[in-house]
């Protein structure tokens, strides 16, 4: 069982899958509790924030300002991307995040955060409720998935069998 979860919490870390292939391969591959793999999937991939955020900020600091070209790229990017931050920022975060789909997700989500520049304390609770909300999403599609109400072969081939 321990060797289950330790599974399901690196595939719900990994960046190409995160809480999506996480939830679904902790409750249909191996019969974890759904709530239970649900909340650590949730915990695990909303803590993800803080050492991309940071790290990305102490890489800047340490290595990427001392080249002009970025620091005129990144000021760039912060002024053209502020008005929309202004107008969407926490709520754009929290939808974006929560979509379900690739390319979405709190490692995407952290970085853009980091990018327009938001303060890790407004960024951090819309990364979080955003993974909640994909959560729930991922959670009731496996849900119908396990129950055999909604066949999707094509996602997970082999697992089922």
């Amino acid at each position: 069982m321990t060797r289950e979860i330790a599974l399901t919490l690196l595939m719900t870390v990994s960046p190409v899958f995160e809480l999506r292939g996480g939830i679904p391969l902790g409750i249909l591959y191996y019969g974890l509790d759904p709530l239970f793999t649900f909340f650590i999937a949730i915990i695990a991939n909303a803590l993800i924030f803080f050492p991309i955020f940071f790290a990305l900020r102490l890489f800047y600091e340490k290595l990427l300002s001392r080249i002009p070209l970025f620091n005129k790229y990144l000021d760039n990017l912060r002024k053209r991307g502020k008005p929309k931050v202004e107008k969407y920022g926490f709520w754009g975060l929290i939808l974006f995040v929560a979509i379900p789909l690739p390319i979405t997700g709190a490692y995407t989500g952290t970085i853009l955060a980091w990018l327009l520049g938001m303060d890790w304390r407004k960024a951090f609770p819309a990364v979080g409720l955003g993974v909640i909300v994909a959560g729930v999403i991922v959670l009731l599609i496996t849900r119908l998935i396990e129950l055999g109400i909604l066949s999707v072969p094509w996602i997970f081939p082999g697992w089922l069998n």
